[in-house]
Order: structure tokens, then C-alpha cells, then sequence
């Protein structure tokens, strides 16, 4: 990463702390009085050595010279606390803005960016990233502000009071410069890695983590702890490089810190020689001052190294930050009507859509569903059924032609607007780690638990429902896990039934359930979609026979359209897919 980019990230970060002036300002006083008080300690420490130790002039003095010594320890002790209370104060709000700010805009993406990113990856953004910037606000920019006046400080108090000495005792500084050049290289190099290898590893225990079924089902489990071990041990040596570098850099500094001391030691014996008693004590206060000095120089030097790795793993994570705050994967949102009268019929006009831009997966799709009708879309895997219903949603963009409700076109509606009047059921239910009453409002306070209770009923549910402990507050866990498939899908149609669409979905609502949940199913079907548009997507053709309009696809392109009367007497596709299914059913109920 060039110093350029690198001070591009830090200057983008700061401005996310603009809202917080107030915490800054607090902050950097405490700290540029930590810069004045540090350096002025240890001069009035050697004025006192000089005065009142070697002259013995007042030794009152002393004593009170000493509970000014001790009044400014305290100061320090004090400006350290209240800057380092609103430094965090000021990185924590600014890390707060900004996961809502990330969380909010991948909310806003197209379901194509969650095709191809891990969830994994993006856990790691949400997260660990932003954890790593918080000490660049926290710890960094501040403390690198401070160590840099206390520098500049220290520095000009040195040659004030005896530029010769302070020549001496920065000799080694030179070496210290090459040092940190090269610590900053080689920690930067391992920053990169440990990045690559946090996003890894997240990735790899997300992902085993959700299919832990299929993992144990095929005996997976010493392979994948075997790939687990390889990038953990990718994730180790990326930490191992930066503990080297850092073990390497402090004893380093230490080393040249002692020679600094050892160079004043040394001018203070050429000095002595040749001189009276009285002029060697002269120098005793100059020689303490000047070790105390030296201590203070060094100390806000190796801190800047800290705080330089700091900022160089907050620069690496912001990066990563800023790549998905400035993904243009959100779906264009250009609609602006919110007054639509759903309640008519939904055309498609010669729609095709690709998802990689190449591939067509709809071709030329022209079609029109009556309003309060049933539509039923069947074909094989692959041949764009899913599709169709995506796009209607606005899960994905179509590049040709249109979708419309009516006379107006979808994209003219604004889009929270055209996805609350769409209720989608699909074949694999997704439910919150939350009690069944919260997955099925989904948050949403204006549902009463009276509503639910009812649209239950009508689902046949409320009877599985009120077996369970806490009945409709019952914990589900995570995905719902104690629940059956049956039973996680009629939670979905409860969904679908107080949300009270005027266009419901159902994408393979029924392919994967036992037969009495799906009787129960149907049956919910049937009061669920009388009076409203109706798209049902299934694979058993037995489900679908009572559809209004059968649609038979193939390849992204309409091959047949009718009821199921109709296509069985045409005795094309439709008829050769049904009695191929019918056949099979048939063996194996012989079976």
C-alpha cells in the first residue's frame, strides 16, 4: 500500500469523527498538556537537584519542591485518564456510525453480491475490521499527535540548556530511524497476511459451521480438521512474523536508549576533568535532567512504533472497509410511486435476464398473469422458474425488457413499497434465532399476537404450536432447528398470511415435507390464495393441477402455457413430464 493510499484511508476515516468534535477536542488538550508537563518534569527536577541538593540552599524548598513534583505526576495521571476516556469515547461512537453505515449498505445489495461473497468474509467486515480501526481513533492518531509535540518539546528543552550534550546523547538516534524503517516494512508485510488469513479462517468456520450435517453425514470430519489446521497454521505464522519483528525492534530501542545514557556518562567524565568541585556540581542537575530527558525521548519512539502498527493494521482493515462501502452492488432504487393498485394483471414483455452477463437464463419471456389468478410455473432444474419470481421481487436486475403491474413499470415502484405487497414461501425456510412469534412478524409491532393466533388457525398450525413450551414465545434457536421441515414451512405461510399480500409466491413450498404437513399445506394454499395473484413454482405436478395457468419452461424459454386439462391434451412437454412422474409414483408406491 503507497504512503499515498495509506493517508488517503486515514484522512477518510477522520471524517467520520466530525459529527464528535467535541470528544476530539477534549482528548488532544489533555494530550498537548501531557506534552508540555512530561518534559518540564524533569528540568524542574534537576533545577532542584542544582539548588537545593548540591548548594543545599533551602531545604524547605526542597520538600515543597518535591510536592510539586509529586502535584505534576498527579496532573499527568489525571490529563492520561480524561483523554484516554474520551479518546475511546470518540473511537467507539465513530466505530458505531460506521458498522451501521456497512451493515446498512450490504442490506441494500443485490442478492448477485451474496452469491459470489462468503458470509464469512462479511462477518469479518462487520466485525473483526472494524474492532482493529477502533484503536486508530482510540490509541493511534491521538497518542501519535502527542508522542510527536512531546518530541519537539523534549528536543528544544535539550538544546536550551546545553546543546553540546544533547549532540552526544543523539548519536544513536540515526540507528533508530533504520530500525523503525525496517520493523514498519516487515510489519506491514504481516498485517497483509494476517488479513488474508482472518478472512480465510472466518470464511472456513462459517461455512463448516452451517453444513456441520453434511460434514459429519460423509465423515468429513478429519479432512476438514486437516484444511482447518493448514489455515490456522497460515493465521500463526502471519502473528509469529510480527511477534519476530516486535521482539527484535523493543531490545533494539532499549540498546540504543542505554547508549544514549552511556554517551552522557562519557561527556560527563571528559567534562570533569581539569575542574574544581564546585563547577563538577554544576553539572549534576544538567546530567540527571538529561537521563530523565532520555528516557522521555525514547519512550515516545518506541510508542510511535506502536502506534504506527496500530495504524498500519487499522489502514489494512479500512481498506478492506471502504471496499464494500464502495461496492455499486445496491439495487437501483429509482422508484418513487408508493400508491400502486396492486390488484391487476402482471405482464412480462420480451424479458431476458443473464447472471453473468453472458448466459441467458430467461430468454424473451412475454406473459401475462391475471389478477387474482393462479399461475403455476413447472420444468426442469435450471430452466428459469426461480428466476422469473426473483425478478419480480428485484432480487436481481434484468437486463431487457420489463415487468409490469398493470401500467406501470416495477422499477417505478418504489422498492420497500413493492416488496411489502410480495410475499415470497420458499422451499427452504429461513428462521431466526427468536421465539416463533418474532419470526413470524418479523419485528414488525404493528402484527398483534391475536393476528398471528388467527392466521395460524387458518394455517392448521396452532395446534403444533401451542403443544411446544411457551407455546408462540417459544425459543426456536438458531434456523430453527427443533422444528421439523413441515413444521418450519407452515411457519412460513403463517408469515405469508398476516402479511396479507397482494401477490403471494410459493417456490417449491411443498417439495420437501412429509405428506401430512403437505395436505395441511394445501389446504392453506387454497384460503391463502383465493382473491389473490397467485405464483406457484413445484416440481410435483400434483400440487399445481388446480392452477388457473400452467407455464411450462425449458431452457429459460415458454414452451407450453394452459391449464392442466389442456397440456395433458396437447401431449407435448407438459404431457410427457407428467406421465414420466406419474409413472415413477406409481413404482414406487409397488415398492
Amino acid at each position: 500500500m503507497s504512503e499515498k493510499k495509506k493517508y488517503f484511508l486515514i484522512q477518510r476515516l477522520t471524517s467520520f469523527a466530525k459529527p464528535y468534535k467535541k470528544y476530539f477536542f477534549i482528548a488532544f488538550a489533555c494530550i498537548l498538556l501531557l506534552s508540555f508537563l512530561g518534559p518540564f518534569r524533569p528540568y524542574f527536577i534537576g533545577e532542584l537537584v542544582d539548588k537545593y541538593i548540591v548548594k543545599q540552599q533551602n531545604r524547605n524548598a526542597l520538600f515543597y519542591g518535591s510536592l510539586v513534583v509529586v502535584g505534576i505526576l498527579l496532573a499527568e495521571g489525571l490529563l492520561q485518564l480524561i483523554s484516554s476516556y474520551f479518546s475511546n469515547l470518540l473511537a467507539q461512537s465513530v466505530i458505531r456510525d460506521l458498522r451501521v453505515k456497512i451493515f446498512n449498505h450490504l442490506m441494500s445489495f443485490r442478492m448477485k453480491y451474496f452469491d459470489k461473497n462468503p458470509v464469512g468474509s462479511m462477518v469479518t467486515r462487520v466485525v473483526s475490521d472494524l474492532e482493529a480501526i477502533t484503536e486508530v481513533f482510540s490509541a493511534g492518531i491521538m497518542d501519535i499527535s502527542g508522542d510527536l509535540i512531546s518530541l519537539i518539546i523534549i528536543l528544544s528543552m535539550m538544546f536550551s540548556v546545553n546543546w553540546q550534550l544533547s549532540l552526544m546523547t543523539l548519536i544513536p538516534i540515526p540507528l533508530l530511524v533504520i530500525s523503525t524503517r525496517l520493523f514498519a516494512k516487515a510489519m506491514r508485510e504481516s498485517f497483509q497476511q494476517e488479513r488474508n488469513a482472518v478472512n480465510q479462517l472466518n470464511s472456513f468456520v462459517q461455512e463448516r459451521l452451517t453444513g456441520m450435517s453434511i460434514v459429519q453425514l460423509f465423515n468429513r470430519q478429519d479432512q476438514e480438521f486437516s484444511n482447518f489446521q493448514e489455515i490456522n497454521k497460515v493465521h500463526r505464522q502471519a502473528h509469529i512474523k510480527a511477534v519476530w519483528a516486535t521482539s527484535i525492534f523493543f531490545p533494539v530501542v532499549e540498546l540504543l536508549s542505554s547508549l544514549s545514557i552511556a554517551f552522557l556518562l562519557v561527556w560527563g567524565a571528559l567534562n570533569v576533568q581539569g575542574k574544581s568541585n564546585t563547577e563538577i556540581k554544576t553539572m549534576y542537575g544538567e546530567i540527571v535532567a538529561f537521563t530523565l530527558w532520555i528516557n522521555q525521548l525514547y519512550r515516545p519512539i518506541r510508542q510511535l512504533a506502536d502506534k504506527f502498527n496500530i495504524l498500519q493494521r487499522g489502514t489494512v482493515r479500512a481498506e478492506r472497509i471502504f471496499e464494500v462501502l464502495d461496492q455499486d452492488e445496491n439495487v437501483q432504487d429509482a422508484g418513487q410511486l408508493q400508491s400502486v393498485d396492486f390488484n391487476q394483471n402482471i405482464l412480462f414483455k420480451n424479458l431476458s435476464f443473464s447472471y453473468d452477463g453472458e448466459n441467458d437464463v430467461l430468454k424473451n419471456i412475454n406473459l401475462e398473469i391475471p389478477k387474482g389468478k393462479t399461475i403455476a410455473f413447472v420444468g426442469a432444474t435450471g430452466a428459469g422458474k426461480s428466476t422469473i419470481v426473483n425478478l419480480l421481487s428485484r432480487f436481481y436486475e434484468f437486463q431487457k425488457g420489463t415487468i409490469q403491474i398493470g401500467a406501470v413499470e416495477i422499477k417505478e415502484i418504489e422498492l420497500n413499497y413493492l416488496r411489502s405487497n410480495i410475499a415470497i414461501v420458499l422451499q427452504d425456510v429461513f428462521l431466526f434465532s427468536d421465539t416463533i412469534y418474532g419470526n413470524i412478524t418479523l419485528g414488525n409491532k404493528d402484527i398483534s399476537i391475536e393476528q398471528v393466533i388467527e392466521a395460524a388457525k387458518a394455517v392448521g398450525a396452532h395446534d403444533f404450536i401451542m403443544k411446544l413450551p411457551d407455546n408462540y414465545h417459544y425459543q426456536i434457536g438458531e434456523r430453527g432447528g427443533v422444528l421439523s421441515v413441515g413444521q418450519r414451512q407452515l411457519l412460513a405461510f403463517i408469515r405469508a398470511y398476516v402479511y396479507n399480500p397482494h401477490i403471494l409466491i410459493l417456490d417449491e413450498a411443498t417439495s420437501s415435507i412429509d405428506h401430512e404437513s403437505e395436505m395441511l399445506i394445501q389446504k392453506a394454499t387454497a384460503e391463502l390464495t383465493k382473491g389473490r395473484t397467485s405464483i406457484v413454482i413445484a416440481h410435483r405436478l400434483s400440487t399445481i393441477q388446480n392452477a388457473d395457468q400452467i407455464v411450462l419452461l425449458d431452457k429459460g424459454e415458454i414452451r407450453e402455457a394452459g391449464n392442466h386439462k389442456e397440456l395433458l391434451e396437447k401431449g407435448g412437454f407438459y404431457k410427457r413430464l407428467y406421465d414420466k412422474q406419474f409413472f415413477n409414483q406409481q413404482e414406487n408406491e409397488t415398492i
